[in-house]
């Protein structure tokens, strides 16, 4: 659910990423039923029993796209990810990264546009109950490696965020004020946007998710006391420098959406943690 609400916090899409995403829309589908640009951002979640081809395209001559070129501008969300096959999974590691999926055929190749926002979910083990009380879990720990042993170090170093979302308890069911709506959300998605189109602007870039390294750690690269333990986890190997990088996007993110011009050793902090998984919070 949470997933599905992610596409209306998204600012909707701008003249050129609206042709782009209908373009991809016709070519994937049947183009006699598009008769107008696409605004709203797209969401793909494909089944766990998808192929290679299905996710990142295929077919017998030219290649045709897959789930993530239809996600192209919007989210690709992978339920139960350790059920899909390993090498789906690893297969979104080139598109994540690099935002196209080059696809080769006899026939010829192809490089379709990819980037999107990856989102995967996965349950702590493969009955589900590994966070519950104490005996609820019937995995033994050779199937509890097994089953996230799916979701590979060079994966997992790409995701930026790692959040345990614990069960609902009945009270959460009942309370009398509502949940903050999507279209309170977007305003300040919004607002976040339109400073990192301000700030980035000079370079051609309009999101913090497209700075380079070389521009994170040059000119726009925070205060030596701000980002004092991110460089110590860096030094000691508690950290890739492409996770370096990352975090410090998400950081600049975390300033935007606090209305602070620079980000703060608590921005960087908290980016880190968020980088983290649960059970590294837990043993570190």
């Amino acid at each position: 659910m949470l997933a599905e609400r992610l596409p209306g916090i998204l600012p909707p899409l701008g003249d050129d990423a609206a042709m782009e995403v209908t373009a991809i829309e016709s070519v994937a589908g049947d183009a006699a039923t598009v008769s107008r640009l696409r605004r709203r951002p797209p969401f793909e979640a494909p089944h766990h029993s998808a192929s290679t081809a299905a996710v990142v395209g295929g077919g017998a001559r030219i290649a045709r796209p897959g789930a993530v070129t239809r996600a192209h501008c919007g989210v690709l969300f992978v339920d139960e990810a350790p059920e899909f096959q390993r090498q789906v999974l690893d297969s979104l590691r080139q598109p994540v990264e690099t935002g196209v999926i080059s696809l080769h055929r006899a026939a010829g190749s192809v490089t379709y546009p990819a980037r999107f926002q990856l989102v995967m979910a996965a349950n702590p083990c493969p009955c589900g109950m590994a966070l519950g009380r104490a005996g609820e879990c019937s995995c033994s720990v050779v199937q509890r490696r097994g089953y996230l042993a799916k979701l590979s170090g060079p994966l997992l170093d790409r995701i930026d965020l790692q959040v345990q979302v614990d069960r609902p308890r009945s009270a959460s069911m009942t309370l009398d004020e509502p949940g903050e709506s999507s279209a309170a959300v977007l305003e300040r998605v919004l607002a976040a946007r339109a400073v990192q189109q301000d700030r980035l602007g000079r370079w051609d870039l309009r999101m913090n998710s497209q700075a380079p390294m070389g521009l994170l750690t040059g000119a726009l690269r925070p205060a030596a006391a701000a980002s004092a333990a991110l460089d110590a986890a860096l030094d000691r190997g508690g950290l890739s420098l492409r996770g370096y990088v990352r975090v410090l996007r998400l950081a600049w993110t975390l300033a935007d959406m606090a209305g602070r011009t620079s980000p703060e050793a608590e921005d960087v902090e908290a980016a880190m943690q968020l980088r983290q998984s649960t059970e590294e919070r837990r043993t570190g």
